[in-house]
């Protein structure tokens, strides 16, 4: 998969990635208004070209107090990421290049009152995607919200439902999760737990690619 080149729907106003990404950033700035006043930290897991956090940031009237980092492998994606918060103004805004899921990434920063996880849950395991949301217990702080995706289709089972599960099981309580007609699920759920401790050097999925999970099935 080419995943420079995947970025290029964005760009079409009626394709299904437009769409969520439109909700994406309207969870962004519902999670950005409910946020307590001073600085806040965010990060973002396979960031890819950072269209959903870096497309808000860009004229919210928090901008000046968000520190993010998103993470990303490609290094197309993170220079196009990285062009995007320059032209932006954005210098709270870090791209780091490399494995988005290795916790080591998030040290410094986490437990965030931010955390995206979006595009990751369909293009990993169900195994891995439980392990990523037992880990967002650990990257969220108290009040912080996470706002993550899941694609409804493209031949996978419908997750959505589960993902919520495991995510209330955890200590997370539901804020808004899109309507389950549309082709992607999006979701935001706020920590109401104690944030565990990040362990360094720990893996917390392995990406595998929706094209190789639904060959698999």
């Amino acid at each position: 998969m080419d995943w420079h080149a995947w970025h290029d729907r964005y760009a079409s106003p009626n394709s299904p990635l437009r769409q969520r990404l439109v909700v994406v950033q309207d969870r962004i700035r519902d999670a950005l208004a409910g946020a307590p006043p001073g600085l806040l930290t965010a990060v973002s897991l396979c960031a890819g070209q950072g269209h959903d956090l870096i497309g808000v940031l860009a004229d919210h009237p928090r901008r000046d107090d968000v520190r993010a980092r998103l993470v990303e492998l490609d290094e197309r994606n993170v220079a196009a990421a990285r062009a995007a918060a320059e032209a932006a103004g954005l210098a709270g805004v870090e791209v780091v290049a490399g494995d988005a899921s290795l916790t080591d990434r998030y040290v410094g920063l986490v437990p965030a009152d931010l955390v995206l996880i979006c595009g990751i849950l369909g293009n990993v395991t169900d195994a891995d995607a439980e392990r990523l949301l037992d880990h967002c217990t650990r990257l969220c702080r108290t009040g912080g919200t996470v706002v993550w995706t899941r694609n409804r289709r493209l031949g996978l089972v419908d997750l959505v439902p589960q993902v919520c599960a495991w995510l209330e099981e955890r200590g997370f309580e539901r804020v808004w999760v899109s309507d389950p007609g549309l082709d992607f699920g999006v979701g935001a759920h706020r920590y109401g737990g104690e944030p565990r401790p990040l362990a360094p050097g720990v893996r917390m999925f392995d990406f595998v690619g929706y094209d190789a999970l639904r060959g698999g099935r």
